[in-house]
């Protein structure tokens, strides 16, 4: 079992080689500055809370990112669970069930009425993990996105 912990900004480097895979995952270019200062930028800027699991050897295994909103319709503070990656060996593990009910109890611990995410169409075995925590699926709504 992982012991979950809130990242802190000495945790930094570590969390960045994290995201870094992250970004790997979803096929964007490797660059281990970019995913330093975004991290870090997150942390210092209190823009984001994000756990990382940590095992007994002292690496990390994986993380959460949570960034604060608002749902204007309800008129209630939520959290969007944005990121959510754990490294390849210890997939399967229930270490990003940790991750996710870690994100839970700070959400309920700190008033937030909902935790949100999105995932890819074909990311079946995050959907069973997120429906297996009582996730609702959403077929209303479309989601859009615009760069600019």
């Amino acid at each position: 079992m992982s012991k979950i912990i809130r990242a802190e900004l000495g945790h930094t480097k570590e969390l960045a080689r994290l995201f870094n895979l992250y970004r790997i995952f979803y096929e964007q270019t490797s660059d281990e500055e970019l995913a330093f200062n975004f991290v870090k930028n997150r942390l210092v800027n209190n823009e984001s809370t994000v756990f990382i699991a940590e095992e007994e050897s002292g690496n990390f295994s994986g993380f959460v990112q949570l960034y604060a909103s608002f749902c204007s319709v309800s008129a209630m503070p939520i959290l969007i669970l944005y990121d959510l990656y754990v490294e390849q060996d210890y997939r399967s593990k229930g270490t990003g069930r940790q991750l996710m009910n870690a994100a839970r109890e700070y959400a309920k611990s700190n008033d937030y009425d909902r935790l949100e995410l999105s995932t890819a169409k074909d990311n079946y075995i995050g959907q069973a993990l997120y429906e297996s925590l009582g996730y609702q699926r959403d077929d209303e709504f479309f989601h859009y996105s615009l760069d600019t």
